[in-house]
């Protein structure tokens, strides 16, 4: 099939899933399906190879595929994000995102953010969606806040975090556990002082500990401290 056009209709996208249906990895499907968790149905095509489909498509009209997208397999949603994640102005962005079904952590976490110079409207965007209904969009929430990890001052990122405390999706959870390990390695000042008066909710803060302690850029004697915050 033909992935570089200067214009996208419903028809194409048709043929576009025909073409993908073609390439599905029937030995692959059960253990996609099992890892990601998803109710999408799964055709098993590799990531890899759902990344240089984009490629494709990035060399024509993108945004044309985008108006007319489709969320029929899981794959579609991995691609769509692909091509989304390639746009830079943040309104037209979450236009897209809000278009799409999102119900697994991977469609999520293959996402990317160029935060550089719209630090305030992305950290204004993470928590619009941190207000969503749906999990899975609050989970893009939390994602957005991996990118100020480095940042010399994480006050406003350590308070967004203590009002998820009555979270109880386990994948926004999780979401977080894993960023507040990201700033334990790559900012470990900051994050030692907030551990030591954190609002974070129990299961949160031991998967924090877990996530650092099985880490291998987490030094032995910062996994050793790390313990006294553990909640039993």
């Amino acid at each position: 099939m033909n992935l570089l056009k200067d214009e996208w209709n419903r028809k194409d996208i048709e043929e576009f899933n025909t073409y993908l249906e073609n390439q599905k990895r029937i030995e692959k499907i059960d253990f996609t399906k099992r890892v990601i968790n998803t109710n999408l149905p799964v055709l098993g095509i590799p990531t890899p190879e759902l990344r240089n489909i984009a490629k494709e498509i990035l060399k024509g009209n993108y945004i044309s595929f985008l108006d007319n997208l489709s969320n029929k397999y899981y794959e579609n949603t991995i691609i769509n994000v692909i091509l989304i994640n390639k746009i830079n102005d943040i309104e037209v962005k979450k236009y897209y995102f809000n278009k799409l079904v999102i119900d697994n952590w991977a469609t999520v976490d293959i996402m990317t953010f160029k935060i550089k110079g719209k630090e305030e409207d992305y950290l204004k965007l993470s928590k619009e969606y941190l207000k969503n209904k749906h999990p899975f969009f609050r989970r893009i929430g939390v994602r957005i806040l991996f990118n100020y990890t480095k940042e010399s001052d994480l006050t406003a990122i350590f308070r967004i975090v203590d009002s998820l405390y009555n979270e109880k999706e386990y994948y926004v959870n999780m979401a977080v556990a894993w960023l507040m390990c990201e700033i334990v390695i790559k900012n470990r000042e900051q994050a030692f002082k907030y551990l030591k008066k954190h609002n974070l909710n129990k299961f949160t803060i031991n998967k924090t500990i877990s996530k650092c302690r099985d880490s291998f850029r987490v030094s032995k004697e910062d996994k050793e401290e790390l313990l006294k915050y553990r909640i039993k």
